[in-house]
């Protein structure tokens, strides 16, 4: 992967340049009283939920592709599927806030924004804008409800690994849902243990690598569904690793510190992976090409 990839991945285009009109100011005006709120609390969320940090990165990155793209030159305005759009968005918008349901507020949020360029530059833009709206949606949090049924089966299915791999270095256990009984100590893999976090940064950084660097549709799905085992299989060995350690060398090595280094070397890792695998595709893709 080198600077010139991006610059291919990139279409050439006019940068956006948007006049000062009455009608877009007081749209802009609107938008910023009505959705405000989604605005700030989504800030706050990444700012402060280690679960949502990674929109501190996904944000202005998406912004830069989309001014970095810029304006398609057959791009022309919708104004009237733009409007119905903005309508949708308005509704769903009033909805969450009766219900105070925050994902929707900021899907209403995103919605609004798609509208506007439906409104202003066509369908076409927003086709053209797919990479940057991706990283806007996958940088809202899901809901608790969700990231609960989610975490639960990612922490037994890493409990279960950790505990495979300990069983195989011949570590005496007792395995018991998400608890692990090693001789003296007991480990709980907890919900913030569940892989989740890493595995939301780690598919949102796959789709961003994609999109920059890969061309073809099926190899960009290849790589994001690759993220899924990687992120699942490096939890596992972080499960095993704390196991080991607690029993071979120090008990305290299950907490604090040491517990959060651990957590960050093994997406330091995944990361690394997908990028390997990242580097294969491109390979493979420009294989493709030459043979073709």
């Amino acid at each position: 992967m080198n600077v010139a990839g991006l610059s291919l991945a990139l279409p050439r285009a006019n940068q956006i340049r948007i006049k000062p009109s009455p009608p877009l100011i007081a749209a802009a005006i609107a938008f910023l009283i009505l959705f405000w709120s989604p605005i700030v609390t989504l800030g706050r969320d990444w700012w402060s939920d280690p679960d949502a940090g990674h929109g501190l990165l996904l944000g202005p990155v998406a912004l830069y592709l989309a001014w970095k793209s810029g304006i398609h030159e057959a791009a022309h305005g919708q104004p009237r599927l733009g409007l119905a759009i903005l309508i949708v968005a308005v509704f769903f918008r009033y909805l969450s806030s009766l219900a105070a349901e925050l994902f929707t507020m900021r899907g209403s949020m995103v919605l609004a924004i798609a509208g506007l360029v439906v409104y202003a530059w066509g369908v076409r833009q927003v086709i053209r804008w797919w990479l940057p709206f991706t990283l806007i949606v996958l940088s809202i949090p899901l809901p608790s409800v969700v990231l609960g049924s989610l975490a639960l089966p990612l922490q037994f299915k890493a409990t279960q690994m950790g505990a495979a791999l300990l069983e195989w270095r011949q570590v005496p256990l007792r395995l018991s849902g998400n608890v692990l009984q090693l001789p003296g100590r007991t480990l709980f893999v907890t919900e913030a243990c569940s892989g989740l976090r890493s595995l939301t940064a780690l598919l949102a950084l796959g789709v961003l690598i994609a999109g920059l660097w890969l061309r073809m549709p099926v190899l960009r799905a290849l790589l994001v569904l690759l993220a899924i085992p990687i992120a699942v299989l490096l939890n596992g060995v972080r499960v095993f690793l704390t196991g080991f350690l607690v029993h071979f060398v120090d008990p305290r090595l299950g907490d604090g510190f040491m517990h959060m280094t651990e957590g960050w070397v093994m997406f330091v890792i995944a990361f690394a992976l997908l990028g390997g695998i990242a580097w294969l595709l491109i390979q493979a893709e420009r294989l493709w090409k030459v043979v073709r």
